[in-house]
């Protein structure tokens, strides 16, 4: 039996195929719980299935589909039902705030904070029934600090943190718990544009304390732990996993005789 105890449950994990979605599924799996994937891209999320063998099954499930999240949603209670879901599905549309289009900016939202909405009611109506359950969202520091040329995704990240903290409040005395973590610079399918000029890399990689770029395992590591029995007095809070990038603002500002 590992450390985290969490063999034997069953997970929902939300935008599964993607970067972060593949290494918190791996993990889970790794940890001996059923894995349920949930991506819109189904050929990404069965190969993922495929890899991680008989502990996870892959699903097609579009999360502004009201009626595919339904059918995820009654399979899974069907079979049991979700200890845990973690809300990882996202998408980016960037853009300047002056230009952006409200088709893209709606988007961002639908998919950020309404499908993790529409994910936690979904597969939570079960745990709140069975008085127990952990739901895990991946904001992002963006939510605290603002992103520039990135539409709406700082504010879909805050409201997703503020979301959680309600779920938290709301769900609370009935056994659910809700925490999010929110990921600094990772390197996933979805930034490795960023990183293609390895000048850039070596500059973002100076800006962070721990002076690297983090893996979605290192997301995995921390999404583990609160979803885990080992955390069942955590809820409602953010847990940060950043290597100290957004404790370095102040650094920015130049002070006499320090170099």
């Amino acid at each position: 039996m590992s450390w985290l105890g969490l063999e034997g449950r069953t997970a929902v994990v939300t935008g599964a195929g993607g970067g972060i979605g593949q290494a918190v599924s791996a993990a889970l799996a790794a940890e001996g719980v059923r894995v349920v994937l949930l991506d819109r891209d189904i050929a990404r999320a069965e190969d993922l299935a495929t890899a991680l063998g008989g502990a996870a099954v892959a699903l097609r499930c579009e999360l502004t589909e009201p009626e595919q999240l339904a059918e995820a949603a009654a399979r899974v209670e069907a079979e049991g039902g979700a200890d845990i879901l973690v809300n990882s599905a996202a998408i980016l549309r960037p853009g300047t705030l002056d230009t952006l289009a409200e088709a893209d900016w709606s988007a961002m939202l639908a998919v950020n904070l309404t499908g993790s909405l529409a994910a936690s009611q979904a597969f939570g109506r079960g745990m709140l029934a069975r008085g127990r359950g952990s739901i895990v969202h991946i904001a992002s520091i963006a939510a605290s600090q603002p992103q520039p040329a990135s539409g709406a995704y700082s504010a879909s990240k805050a409201a997703l943190a503020m979301l959680s903290r309600q779920l938290a409040y709301e769900w609370g005395p009935r056994g659910v718990r809700s925490n999010c973590v929110s990921p600094g610079l990772v390197m996933t399918p979805m930034s490795a544009a960023f990183y293609a000029d390895p000048e850039v890399r070596a500059k973002r990689e100076s800006m962070v304390p721990l002076r690297r770029i983090a893996t979605p395992e290192d997301v995995a590591d921390v999404t583990l732990f609160l979803a885990s029995d080992r955390a069942s007095y955590i809820t409602g809070q953010e847990m940060v996993v950043d290597g100290g990038l957004s404790q370095s603002l102040m650094g920015l500002v130049p002070r006499p005789g320090y170099a």
